[in-house]
Parts: C-alpha cells; structure tokens; sequence
C-alpha cells in the first residue's frame, strides 16, 4: 500500500499550504514513499476523500480541510495527527508502516545527533 496526501494546489490558504508542505517534506527526507493527490485537479478523488474520512474525524461544519492522509484505503489522520506523531515519533504507526530499524532512525534525529556533534 502507498501513502496517499490529498493536497489543493490551488488553496489560497498560506497556512494549508505551510501544512501540506511539511508533510511532504518529511515524507521526502525519511524517503518514505507517497503519492500527491491533488483535489483540485480532480473531483473523483475529492470526493473520495471526503467519503473515507471517517464521520467523527469530519468537521462540525464545511468540509475536511488539506492535507488528509491515507495508507491505500486506510485513513491515517489530518495534519494535526500528522503533527501528533511526528512529535511523539509515532509517525510509522500513524502511516499504518513497520517502523525502520533504529540504525537508521527518522531524517530528523540524525540532524538532532549531527547539532550535537557539531556543538561547542
């Protein structure tokens, strides 16, 4: 299965943007594979996410906002859960992936170890 980031390349919303952005960003650096699925370009897949974002993760009101992610059908969870886990490093289970092995550990704890080493 293949991650999936449903992205609008064409909001007008810098924060969404800011959002989308990151997530692919540490997609990138952690060479995780994903797939940008951009609803503006294609209301088949904004309709399909809108219809597999589970009710109790919708909002009260309007539609679910960019970025969503998905692991093939599975709903991971906006970018909030997105940032969730990054920050508790729980991101492989949020994406619904077997977690690397520690030796090569996330993109950003070798920049955390490399500051280190790099210090006074």
């Amino acid at each position: 299965m293949v991650v999936r980031v449903f992205v609008a390349s064409c909001s007008g919303f810098v924060a969404i943007k800011k959002k989308q952005q990151d997530v692919v960003r540490f997609l990138e650096a952690n060479k995780i594979e994903f797939e940008e699925v951009d609803i503006t370009m294609s209301e088949e897949q904004r309709q399909w996410m809108y219809k597999n974002i589970p009710p109790e993760k919708k909002p009260a009101q309007g539609n679910p906002l960019p970025p969503q992610i998905f692991n093939g059908d599975r709903y991971c969870g906006d970018y909030d859960s997105f940032f969730e886990s990054k920050e508790s490093n729980t991101v492989f289970s949020f994406l619904g992936l077997k977690p690397r092995p520690a030796s090569t550990g996330l993109h950003l704890k070798g920049q955390l170890t490399q500051s280190k080493a790099d210090g006074p």
